[in-house]
């Protein structure tokens, strides 16, 4: 599976550990910034984020900032992206297993760099389910992406 990550500069100390972390966990990853501690606008890194999954570069995609909440807003305005805060391991997991997110954010300023390793484990080993509930559901999601456009 290919990976893509990125930071604003609020993620940015963060994010080195876990891209050493999705390596260690035998995955590709492609950095789509941001590449120091000066200002970004994180709407710009997610939109970068997000055109690789869309193109097909990258399955899944895991931004860092402050909190989260904003790369979760700017990811989820793109179609065909789920995204998701994720600050504990339940919420890594099942978000992939019922609603199908292909992008985690994760808040630098929330997390440590310990519990931020075990939410990207539990994230990138996630499956979606098979259960015909969750695909109903998800298929439901896609009809209101296309309803909206």
């Amino acid at each position: 599976m290919k990976i893509v990550i990125g930071s604003d500069h609020a993620g940015f100390p963060m994010k080195a550990s876990v891209v050493k972390k999705i390596t260690e966990l035998g995955y590709e990853v492609t950095d789509v910034g941001s590449f120091d501690e000066a200002p970004v606008d994180f709407p710009d890194i997610a939109k970068a984020l997000c055109e690789k999954i869309r193109n097909g570069e990258a399955t899944r995609g895991v931004l860092v900032c402050g909190t989260g909440v904003g790369a979760v807003i700017a990811a989820n305005k793109v179609p065909g992206i789920r995204a998701s805060v994720c600050h504990d391991i339940h919420s890594a997991h099942q978000c992939v297993e019922h609603d199908d997110v292909n992008v985690m954010c994760i808040g630098a300023q929330i997390v440590g760099p310990w519990l931020a390793d075990d939410l990207v484990a539990s994230y990138l080993s996630a499956e979606f389910s098979t259960d015909p509930d969750c695909r109903r559901r998800v298929e439901k999601l896609h009809e209101m992406e296309r309803a909206f456009k």
